[in-house]
This record gives C-alpha cells, sequence and structure tokens, in this order.
C-alpha cells in the first residue's frame, strides 16, 4: 500500500496521522541523513517492514535500512526503554534483542560503522516498604516467568535467559535446569521508565510524538484493520532550532536521571516551537518507604497548566489515558469559570490490554478508576459543555466485552494532543496522567503558531469525521454539539450505516471495571 501524504500549511512543521504516514516519513529521515542520528524511543523493532518507495529500494525491514545507513557513514546513537524484568518480562526481552539486532546490523555494515544502542533503565527503584508491600503480587509474577521458562526445551530456555539479563540473578539453579525464585529476595522495583519518542537528525529536524516503531503499531488513516491491531497515533517531523533543544536532551537526560548531572534548563520558545520534558530520578530522602521518584522537570504538565489559564473557547484533546485528577479539576474550575468554554476529549473504549488481552489485574483495575473518577470531575465541571467521544470502526464485529464498542471494532487511540483555541497545541509521548506528567521520561513540543495549531486541529478532526463534513463540525462555537449530534446518530444505527468513526465513550463499563487501591498511588498507572 502506497505511503499517504500529510498535508500542512506550514513548510517547516509536519502532521503525521497514523503509522502510515509517519513510518514513510521515518524512512525517508534516516536516507537523507547525512552525519549524524540521535534516537530515544520505547520500542525500535528492526524487524518492521519498510513502506516508502525509498526504503524498499535498499531492503525489506529496518534491520536493512540500518545496516545501509550505517555503511553511508552515518554516525547512530538510539537509547532504548528497558524494562522491569519481572512488571514486563516480555517488553525486557524485546529490548535486548533489539540491541542484539543492531550490533548484528553494524557487524553486517562493516568495521566503519558508527553505533552506539544504550537499552537504559531508568535509575528509580521503590523503596523496601514498598517492595515489601507488593513482595506476593512480584512473587507470583516471578513464578509465573519461571514456569514459562521452565516449559521451554533447554536451547530455547538459555537463549530466552540471554535476552533477559535483568532476570537471571532472581533466579536459583544453574539456567540449563528449570529456573525457580529465589524465594528469600526481594526484587527491585522498577516504578518509572523511559516513554519518549524522538529522533533527530543532524541537529536540525526533530521526529517526535507519540509512537514508537513496531509492527503492532503501524495502522492507516482508514483503520481497515482488526480491531486488534488498529492504533491511531500522531507524531510530527519539524525542521528548525527545536531541534538543538531536542539534541541537548538526548545526550543529557541519563546523566540527570541518574543523579550525576542537573537537567537542562527550561528551553525557549524557538520559531512558535518549544521543547518540553518530563524527567524524575531515584528519591534520596525518605527513599526506604515509597515507591515514587523525586520529580525533576514536569514542563509538559505545567503548559496544560498554563494552557488551561488562557484558553477561552474549545479545548480538544485526543489521549490513551485520562487519569490525571490534578488535570481534571483544573479544567472543571476553569469550566465553571468560564461559561463560554467547550471541550472534546477522544479516548479509546478501554485500555489495548483490557480490551484485547483480557486484564483483570491491580494496575488495569486502578487504571479505568482513575480515569472515571477524572471523567465525573469534568463532567461536573463542565456539564453539557463537554463531549467524551470513542471511535470504532462502521462495520460490525463478533468480538464481546470490550474489545468492541457498539457493536464495532475498536480505534485503538494512542495520541497524545491537547489543542487551546487556535493558540496553542501539545504534541507529546504524554499521556494525561500522572506517570506520564510526573514519574517517566517524556518528549514534546508546545506549538505557538496559530496557522500550525488551526491545520493540526482540522487534521485531526477530519480524521474521525465523515468526507464532506460541514463547516459546523471544525468551528470552535460549533463543533461540539455537531460532535454530539453525530455520535449519538451513529450510535442508534447499525455499524455498517454509521458515517466516520465517531461514538460516545462508554464510561459505565470504565466504573463497573475499576477498582480503588488505596495504597498504590496514582501515578503507578
Amino acid at each position: 500500500m502506497p505511503d499517504a501524504a500529510p498535508s500542512t500549511d506550514t513548510p517547516d512543521l509536519a502532521v503525521f496521522v497514523t503509522a502510515g504516514e509517519a513510518y514513510p516519513a521515518l524512512e525517508r529521515a534516516f536516507l537523507s541523513a547525512e552525519t549524524e542520528i540521535i534516537a530515544g524511543f520505547r520500542v525500535f523493532d528492526l524487524k518492521t517492514r519498510l513502506r516508502s518507495e525509498e526504503g524498499l529500494a535498499v531492503g525489506r525491514t529496518w534491520f536493512d535500512l540500518v545496516i545501509h545507513t550505517l555503511r553511508r557513514g552515518v554516525r547512530l546513537t538510539l537509547i532504548l526503554s528497558d524494562f522491569d524484568p519481572v512488571a514486563r518480562p516480555r517488553l525486557h526481552r524485546a529490548t535486548w534483542r533489539t540491541v542484539r539486532m543492531f550490533w548484528a546490523a553494524a557487524d553486517q555494515a562493516g568495521p566503519q560503522a558508527q553505533l552506539r544502542v544504550v537499552p537504559a533503565m531508568h535509575s528509580a527503584v521503590a523503596g523496601i516498604g514498598p517492595r515489601l508491600l507488593f513482595w506476593p503480587v512480584v512473587l507470583s509474577r516471578l513464578f509465573r516467568v519461571s514456569r514459562w521458562l521452565g516449559r521451554l526445551v533447554p536451547p530455547e530456555r538459555l537463549a530466552a535467559l540471554r535476552e533477559m539479563p535483568g532476570l537471571r540473578h532472581l533466579l536459583a539453579g544453574p539456567p540449563e535446569d528449570r529456573p525457580r525464585p529465589r524465594v528469600l529476595a526481594v526484587p527491585p522495583l522498577y516504578p518509572a521508565t523511559h516513554h519518549q519518542k524522538l529522533a533527530v537528525f543532524d541537529r536540525r529536524r526533530l521526529y517526535i510524538g507519540g509512537l514508537d516503531l513496531d509492527e503492532r503499531f503501524y495502522d492507516t488513516p482508514d483503520h481497515r484493520l482488526p480491531g486488534h491491531e488498529t492504533w491511531h497515533d500522531v507524531q510530527l517531523m519539524v525542521e528548525g532550532p527545536v531541534a538543538a533543544d531536542a539534541q541537548a536532551h538526548l545526550e543529557s537526560f541519563l546523566a540527570a536521571v541518574a543523579g550525576k548531572a542537573e537537567p537542562q534548563p527550561e528551553a525557549l520558545s524557538r520559531d512558535g516551537l518549544r521543547f518540553v520534558r518530563t524527567l524524575s530520578r531515584r528519591r534520596l530522602r525518605g527513599a526506604r518507604r515509597t515507591i515514587a521518584p523525586e520529580s525533576l522537570v514536569a514542563e509538559i504538565e505545567a503548559a496544560h497548566h498554563a494552557a488551561i489559564d488562557q484558553v477561552r473557547r474549545l479545548i480538544y484533546v485526543e489521549t490513551q489515558y485520562f487519569r490525571d485528577r490534578r488535570l481534571a479539576r483544573h479544567l472543571a474550575r476553569e469550566a465553571r469559570r468560564n461559561p463560554q468554554l467547550q471541550m472534546i476529549l477522544i479516548l479509546p473504549a478501554a485500555p489495548d490490554d483490557v480490551a484485547f488481552e483480557g486484564a483483570t489485574g491491580l494496575d488495569a483495575r486502578l487504571g479505568e478508576f482513575l480515569q472515571a473518577r477524572s471523567l465525573r470531575i469534568l463532567r461536573r465541571g463542565f456539564g453539557r459543555r463537554l463531549f467524551i467521544g470513542g471511535a470504532a470502526q462502521p462495520r460490525r464485529t463478533r468480538a464481546r466485552g470490550r474489545a468492541q464498542l457498539r457493536g464495532a471494532p475498536l480505534v485503538y487511540i494512542h495520541a497524545k494532543v491537547s489543542i487551546f483555541d487556535d493558540q496553542r497545541a501539545i504534541v507529546s509521548s504524554a499521556n494525561l496522567n500522572g506517570r506520564s506528567l510526573r514519574w517517566d521520561t517524556e518528549a514534546g513540543l508546545v506549538i505557538e503558531k496559530p496557522e500550525a495549531v488551526v491545520e493540526l486541529r482540522r487534521r485531526l478532526m477530519e480524521h474521525w469525521l465523515p468526507k464532506g463534513a460541514g463547516a459546523d463540525f471544525y468551528d470552535p462555537d460549533r463543533a461540539l454539539m455537531a460532535w454530539w449530534r453525530l455520535a449519538v446518530r451513529n450510535a442508534k444505527l447499525p455499524p455498517d450505516r454509521r458515517r466516520g468513526f465517531i461514538l460516545p465513550y462508554d464510561q459505565k463499563s470504565a466504573e463497573a471495571f475499576g477498582r480503588a487501591f488505596p495504597l498504590v498511588p496514582d501515578e503507578m498507572v
């Protein structure tokens, strides 16, 4: 399928909706880089297929593209997130498998290859008090991983353990035998992670947003894949001096998170674009009693609060999670103060692990509890001036439970975009939850160029709406009622007769599923 071209009126800022638009642009950026690429991603799977004509001219997958890039003499640095080996064993293994693939690519590229790959675990570790509190849960997960390893034949078991270095010291016995947990050892807990998704090319071009590189995340704007394979995301490519701020962040954030250096100063606005971050580090005082890291930089959170104080007419938000009660309360206060303020909030009908994997654990239930409470706060503040929407394909599905919305397969929303009137937008890797706003490593841009803000909002709204949607759907004063009417009309129709993707969000299901866990901080999920 040929890649879709983004539409934008600002030549120094391109908007990509879904990986169908973003991945080809990222491939071209790698191919056009002259001297240096530095990047930070949560997931960067070199088995991902190439999509652009230019990329397919050098190979079939990103493994081939990396070899080609290194052979051209481009210096490549990738900071790749590593994960808690007990809480997230599959992601931990995937990280180290990717590291091995990068070094295999460097071997094939030849001795001139300039490659640096850093598998980076966040420095924050929970104190002994919370570790003892969660010990039964952690131990049950460790037993689950041990049973999985025990079912493998010895060669496969050894291969798995090589790709899971953080797990080996938690297991007893020689690796060729069936492993068992060290029951008397209290494993460390890593509550935070590096969640950013950005790359800088030749210190002048920046690719940034909410999208990692993985075949699972590939989707196109028409969303015709099965529900469990859809993935709506937003990414930007910008040219100009703001790329230097992103470069400085990538070169320095690991030292700041490790407590070896102070974080870079807050970036200034450059040509209407400002680079913003979330950073935390291991807590030094009172560390034995808490699970929370020490917040270093919360610029993405601050940018949202500053924008709320200045907005007058319409807030438009797409986010994977809306779980931060601080943000919800601020929005509700502003809505009560300003009776003209309206808000359109687009959310996935359910978290992906709940919808597609049947997750029912503590983190899944607490997350839905926090989101339901946050949405209640919004509804009390805005009343009828709030529209909360979900998205589903206009076709029938046999899926049951929360893998469907009103009888149709979900469109899974992973975007992280907030737009305030025509004046300001925030595009980042950060969800609107405490974890992203205060704990994890996140990166994004504040856009204060009115023409770019208006174009971004138009692109995102157009993506959800039926073709030929009238001017009311885009007008800041009339959009809310137009979206409400469309969603309610769609909900009353069979899936194959609906127009566009928009439906009302199913808050009752989230409230029924969610559970409060008083001893667990909101930022955990």
